[in-house]
This record gives C-alpha cells, structure tokens and sequence, in this order.
C-alpha cells in the first residue's frame, strides 16, 4: 500500500459560494450557471442500499478517472457530457478548492436525462441471475436452459432499469421502456449501449478484466443523445479479474467486495445506522479500486 493511501478521505464537499444541484450516494453536483454542473465524486461507500460512516481512500478519484479514461476512449462512438477535468481551467471562483477538486471532480455540460438506466449484461449475475432461476427470463428476455451462476451468455443483452432515488433500480421489460421514453429513442438507446458495451468488453479483456455488465446513464444535450455521469467504474459494473474466473459461483471482483463480506461478517441488519468499517477493510477496498484503474488503464492514479 503506497502512502498515499492512507491519507484522510473525502466524504462530504462544502463549497458555500455554489449552489447544491444534487447529493448521492457518491456524488455532489453543483451548479455553475445555467450550462454547466461540477461533479464531485467523494470517498463515500453505499452498501446494501445506506451509506457507511467510513469513507474508502481516494475511491472518488478512481470514480472519475475511470470515467474520464472511457470517455476518451468511447468518444468516437457516442458523444459525452465532458467539458474538462483541468482544475486549472475552472472557473475563478473554484480556485481555492483547487487541491481538494484535482482527480476527483469534472465539469459537465447540463442535460435532460433520460429517466431509464441503459444495464447491459454479457455474462449472468446478481439480480439478473436470481430471475433467470425463478423464469428462465431477465427483462422479458428469453434465455438458454441450463445457464449456471456468472455464465457469458450467447450476446450481450439490454436489460434497462428504472432509475430509484432510493433502495434498488428495478428491471423493467424494454416494451415498459419504450412506454416511459418512446420506441425511437428506446431503440437509438439500446443499440448503443450494446455497442459501447462490446467495444469496452473487448478492450478490458486484453487488460485481464472482464466486464460482467453494466448501467449507462444518458442525457439530450446539444450534441443529441449524450453519455453522462460515471462510465464503466467498479461502482456502475461488475468488473471480474480474468485468471480467476469460474462459471457455477459468484465472482471475486474489484469492487466492493470486502466491504460487503465484512458486513455479513458483523451480520448487520441492513438497516439504518450504518456501521464503520475497520481500517484494514476500507484499506484493501481501496487497493482494490486504485488496482482496477491501473490495471485498465496502465496509468497510475492522479492524487
């Protein structure tokens, strides 16, 4: 573990000369104008639906990173709602904030966003699982007979969600989709997610990731329909280091998996207060999280 690690977590922003646009689980957007928001990814960590009251080191910076890196990489296929992660180049007003804003913030175009999570999935696990055991379909969509836990499935499939302000997204057939959003956006939105979906797998093979699935969000700017939010993190997808994959069980993963095996540990009941997690368990979250940027992009993270 390199020192910076250990440094203190981020896991609230203050920011009084602008105005709160919104507070997730992660994320803290605010409002520059009529134009533009910053997005500010904090350490914070949601597990089983509640934030915890311990935050992992620098996960906010490989939120954005991460994200950065696929916007870059994804820009030929799919507009996206970067303006720039330059803390240099941000408005006057931010430049105090300037070393708590570096790595772990960007400033985006606004956008009407689209109120269905664009999930793709190309192997079967998680909720997609539980549904195929019980109907042999995920989404309305039919599946092979005979599929065990984290097999890939034949091709990628489209599996969108409703976006929940609180507790879980919900998968809803694509016909329930088209109702919320209309068949000729619905069918423009699953045809490129697929597509961004196949060009990210393919790519995170050959860095020895595999992309399980994951959840686009997109938005109507200028450009037309516009990839936003986060890209392809350990927070959005299920990323699954390939030398160790085995069809038949539940994966390892770079994500939250300590965190969630802790709580289990502990068996807490999943309901309000959240606990803290001992430091030697935030501490290999977050080496898991630095080594997943790493190891897809084969840069070292910006601290």
């Amino acid at each position: 573990m390199s020192p910076q690690l250990l440094d203190p977590v981020l896991l609230r922003t203050d920011f009084p000369e602008l105005e709160l646009h919104a507070s997730g689980k992660v994320r803290d957007v605010y409002r520059l104008g009529s134009e533009q928001l910053l997005f500010v990814a904090t350490d914070r960590i949601s597990a089983f639906d509640y934030v915890l009251a311990t935050g992992i080191p620098h996960k906010g910076r490989v939120l954005t990173q991460i994200s950065l890196f696929w916007f870059e990489f994804l820009r030929e296929v799919v507009p996206n709602h970067m303006v720039t992660a330059d803390v240099e180049s941000y408005p006057a007003s931010l430049r105090s904030h300037t070393d708590q804003l570096r790595g772990r913030s960007m400033l985006v175009m606004r956008a009407e966003m689209v109120p269905v999570e664009c999930v793709v999935r190309g192997y079967i696990s998680g909720s997609a699982w539980k549904e195929y055991k019980a109907t042999g379909r995920v989404c309305g969509i039919e599946l092979p007979k005979g599929l065990r836990e984290s097999d890939k499935l034949p091709e990628p499939i489209f599996t969108p969600s409703t976006k929940a302000t609180t507790g879980h997204d919900e998968n809803i057939p694509f016909e329930e989709m088209i109702r919320v959003v209309g068949r000729e956006r619905s069918e423009t939105l699953r045809d490129i997610t697929l597509k961004i979906y196949t060009k990210a797998a393919d790519y995170a093979r050959t860095k020895g990731i595999i992309i399980a699935d994951t959840k686009f969000e997109f938005g109507i700017t200028s450009k037309g329909i516009t990839l936003a939010d986060e890209v392809l993190t350990p927070d959005s997808s299920r990323f699954w280091p390939a030398d160790k994959y085995q069809p038949g069980r539940a994966q390892d993963s770079y994500d939250k998996q300590y965190v969630r095996d802790y709580l289990e540990e502990i068996r807490w009941n999943k309901q309000p207060p959240a606990p803290a997690l001992p430091p030697e368990v935030a501490r290999k979250t977050s080496e898991k999280y630095v080594e997943a940027y790493h190891q897809l992009t084969g840069h070292e993270l910006d601290v």
